[in-house]
């Protein structure tokens, strides 16, 4: 769909913004009562994480040879995908090997990003979700629209509707109720289940192990009932010790939901031992690259490698709560989304998104690994009209827009050069009227009045001009 069509399509929507600005607002009330009266050093806590994080990526090289080898001393097997095709190929080669075409999943962005559903059906096999946001939206044949809470944008009423229509279920509204109609949904999935697929949110150097953190419980079964496990993660996922971990989980759990500690941590050291009850009997991971590296050898952009998918830079976005997540028509909706989908998935295809933030700085603010996520957008923005000097993958496909570079061109040229500012200041008050009543016909300028009101133009802007630059003119 077009891209302003389906914003325009998303703003127009009462119920999704309603949905998504009840949602929103509690997840910021959650975030912030926690962290004001659970952490004594929450700040301090974030400063910790950003170097823990760029520790590991100023030697991600190292690093993840280092849990190679860790995961093969407990038992893992290890695979390495370039990019998304290599990963769901993977996938698709261990399930037929054994002779299994259904595999349930516990909630993992990086399958989301891989595709690896949509690969499945195409090679006649099935991935079944077990998160109840991700069986919702399995249901109804939809996409997530948060990397948290991929269902958020529905209340209890839909849902109730969609599980009435689609699991024969009775209507009901109550989250109980709800709750217990997926379970007893899932449950009879699980007494199947022989192979299960995870994500990682962090992979231990030192140990050679998989942290995952979850609510729901349906990622342990996904761990521990399966003959197999695979488990697909980013490279930029492995930290250095168990340490580094911990610390980052205690990020982690206050920013996406705002709670104090998750209601399940898995800690997964290979297949079970002997002796041991429960817990698969082969443990594949699958490691994979899809533009990482680039991101990490780009010195304005690799930050944005430190992100740990807690998703309160979406929780806090002002643009976000409005639009939701499908509007970004990516994997990743919000403000990370518009820093890694264009790197990732490629300038070209991801550039309409970097449109989709008013650069409050808000997203930055809240970060809890410090990722400066408005200047990043900021930069790609550069990037996308041609004006970066290394910009990212899929640059060179952009088209570009005349009036946009050509205006942009000339602001540098303004911006740069005091005396011309000035100037240009002085003369934009002969246009007020013009523009005002003409703004909405004229290239461009159109843009801006079908959704914003211009600023009046005065005699007093060149004196605020001069007194900022500490210069006084007669």
């Amino acid at each position: 769909m077009n891209h302003k069509k389906i914003v325009d399509h998303e703003l127009n929507n009462p119920q999704l913004r309603e949905n998504l600005s009840n949602a929103m607002h509690a997840l910021q009330k959650n975030k912030q009562k926690i962290t004001q009266n659970r952490f004594n050093h929450w700040e301090k806590q974030r400063e910790i994480g950003k170097k823990s994080k760029n520790k590991t990526l100023n030697s991600l090289y190292d690093r993840v040879l280092e849990f190679e080898e860790n995961a093969k001393k407990n038992g893992y097997i290890v695979h390495w995908a370039k990019n998304g095709d290599e990963a769901c190929e993977m996938v698709h080669d261990i399930m037929k090997e054994k002779g299994l075409d259904t595999i349930l999943k516990q909630k993992t962005m990086a399958s989301e990003e891989i595709g690896l559903n949509h690969y499945l059906q195409e090679k006649g096999m099935t991935a079944l979700e077990t998160d109840l946001g991700e069986v919702i939206i399995q249901l109804i044949d939809d996409k997530p629209v948060h990397i948290v809470v991929p269902a958020i944008h529905k209340n209890r009423y839909e849902i109730g509707e969609i599980f009435h229509d689609k699991l024969g279920a009775p209507k009901e509204s109550d989250p109980v109720k709800l709750n217990a109609i997926a379970r007893d949904y899932m449950r009879e999935k699980f007494k199947k289940l022989k192979i299960g697929l995870t994500g990682g949110n962090f992979l231990i150097a030192k140990e050679g192990a998989i942290w995952l953190v979850e609510n729901e419980g349906n990622g342990r079964m996904c761990n521990t009932m399966p003959d197999v496990l695979i488990s697909v993660c980013g490279i930029e996922k492995v930290v250095d010790t168990i340490e580094d971990a911990a610390t980052l989980v205690g990020l982690l759990t206050p920013s996406a939901t705002g709670q104090f500690i998750a209601n399940y941590n898995n800690i997964i050291c290979g297949p079970r031992r002997e002796g041991e009850l429960d817990g698969p009997k082969e443990c594949h991971i699958i490691l994979f690259d899809n533009h990482r590296t680039d991101m990490l050898a780009h010195e304005e952009y690799y930050e944005a490698l430190r992100c740990i998918r807690c998703g309160t830079c979406m929780n806090f976005c002002p643009v976000y709560d409005k639009i939701g997540g499908h509007s970004y028509q990516s994997v990743y909706p919000g403000p990370i989304g518009e820093v890694i989908s264009p790197q990732i998935f490629g300038l070209d295809k991801h550039d309409d998104v970097l449109t989709l933030c008013s650069l409050c700085g808000r997203c930055s603010e809240v970060c809890p690994v410090k990722i400066p996520l408005a200047d990043i957008i900021r930069k790609l923005r550069r990037d996308k009209i041609g004006q970066g000097k290394n910009p990212p993958y899929g640059s060179e496909k952009v088209v570009h827009n005349g009036y946009e570079k050509m205006i942009f061109k000339g602001f540098t040229f303004a911006a740069t050069h005091g005396f011309v500012f000035r100037k240009a200041a002085g003369m934009a008050i002969n246009f007020n009227n013009f523009i005002h009543k003409n703004g909405g016909k004229l290239p461009v300028l159109k843009n801006w009045f079908a959704y914003r009101d211009l600023f009046e133009f005065d005699y007093n802007l060149n004196e605020n001009i001069s007194k900022v630059q500490g210069v006084q003119y007669e």
